[in-house]
């Protein structure tokens, strides 16, 4: 629910909220002693960590929020929090006195905008389908939850209250208009938004990132190891290195020519779909952290091509340390592009993260280097504070 809308909230009792605080599987707090949240939901987004908020766990977090020495709170930190996670008031002595004493009284409290701390009026630009030119300066402002009715009435595309891979293929809008929507960035807010709709079928469709080192990291060590048994150390970690170099044009080229084909799919809703499951569902939803790194069954048909020509192309013990080097490669690459997306990183990969975050929220066509954006600039596609905005063409 958008903050220009009104709430109608419960008032607690500070009795109340006690055993609230007491439970161990929510985390609640307050806020200058009268505005409660449930900000469970929010630990594992929070860019310094969930255990920083865990530890205020029934406590009032008004000096903490304040704190500069501790973090500096922006104002839409405010609107995350009422937005998403406010929850409910605490009663005054004078509520609790004449309205919570009496049991055929249902207690509600009500606030409008003017209530909300930080709030100037208007809707999230980063949930509603739209480009924009700069990234928030808090980064949780990209994962407040699009409003789904809204959304639908506005853009007439997919309806995120239901299984999306269904409406795709009984879709009867064109590629055109696909293609303008398909990478405005949407936040599903909720988990994962559902594809098929099935409770079997979804759980195939997500991966989480440390499923790739725990899948690859062993092929790459049985064949670095097969070559440095086999030939000389210096040629088989040089040859790693070569795989690893071509991955990164791999990288760019798969990002740019494959998975940004984009103006290039058939005009069919079946092919929408099949570029929905490849990419498409990234750029709708960027910040879904199960479908952020590629499912191995995928990438082994991907991969598949490749370790072919490899092996053919070159003698054996050299195909080994090469495809090992290259696989290593992916597996950077994949959790690399995880963490620019969720979590916090020092500061010098910070420009990185900016840079592959504009991709998605500024301009789709440029930017397709995920761990560097060496090819980028080879190439001519740079992404940099110059560069316009992707354009929408239906609004």
């Amino acid at each position: 629910m958008s903050t220009a809308e009104k709430k109608t909230l419960p008032l607690y009792s500070r009795e109340q909220l006690e055993k609230l605080f007491s439970a161990k599987e929510r985390v609640w707090v307050t806020l200058k002693n009268r505005k409660v949240y449930d900000v469970t939901d929010f630990l594992e987004q929070h860019p310094g960590g969930g255990e920083i908020i865990a530890e205020y766990r029934g406590q009032d977090i008004s000096k903490v929020m304040d704190d500069l020495d501790i973090h500096q709170h922006s104002s839409s930190s405010y609107d995350i929090m009422n937005d998403n996670y406010l929850v409910g008031y605490l009663a005054t002595e004078y509520e609790v006195d004449k309205l919570l004493t009496n049991p055929d009284h249902i207690v509600e409290v009500e606030i409008e905008d003017e209530d909300i701390e930080g709030h100037h009026g208007g809707s999230n630009p980063y949930s509603e389908g739209t480009f924009v030119e700069k990234l928030p300066e808090a980064e949780a402002q990209l994962r407040i939850a699009t409003n789904y009715d809204k959304d639908y009435k506005k853009h007439k595309f997919l309806d995120l209250n239901k299984a999306l891979v269904w409406q795709l293929l009984a879709a009867d809008f064109d590629r055109e208009f696909y293609i303008d929507q398909i990478h405005r960035p949407r936040h599903y807010g909720k988990g994962s938004a559902p594809l098929f709709g099935t409770w079997w079928m979804e759980p195939l469709t997500k991966t989480s990132w440390y499923v790739i080192p725990l899948c690859w990291w062993p092929v790459v060590t049985y064949y670095f190891t097969k070559s440095l048994m086999n030939m000389n150390t210096l040629g088989s970690v040089s040859l790693f290195g070569i795989g690893l170099f071509v991955w990164t044009i791999i990288e760019y080229g798969l990002h740019r020519f494959l998975f940004h084909f984009d103006n290039n799919i058939p005009d069919y809703p079946v092919f929408y779909t099949l570029h929905f499951l490849l990419h498409g569902c990234h750029h709708y939803l960027p910040m879904d952290k199960y479908r952020l790194v590629m499912p191995p069954t995928l990438f082994v048909l991907l991969c598949y091509p490749f370790y072919k020509a490899v092996f053919a192309i070159f003698p054996y013990n050299w195909g080994c340390a090469g495809f090992a080097g290259g696989l290593f490669g992916y597996t950077l690459y994949d959790m690399c592009h995880y963490f620019l997306h969720h979590k916090q990183l020092p500061p010098f990969m910070q420009k990185l993260k900016k840079y592959h975050l504009e991709h998605h929220y500024k301009n789709y066509e440029l930017g397709f280097g995920v761990t560097s954006w060496f090819w980028d600039k080879v190439f001519g596609t740079y992404l940099d504070d110059t560069s316009p905005l992707s354009k929408m063409k239906y609004d």
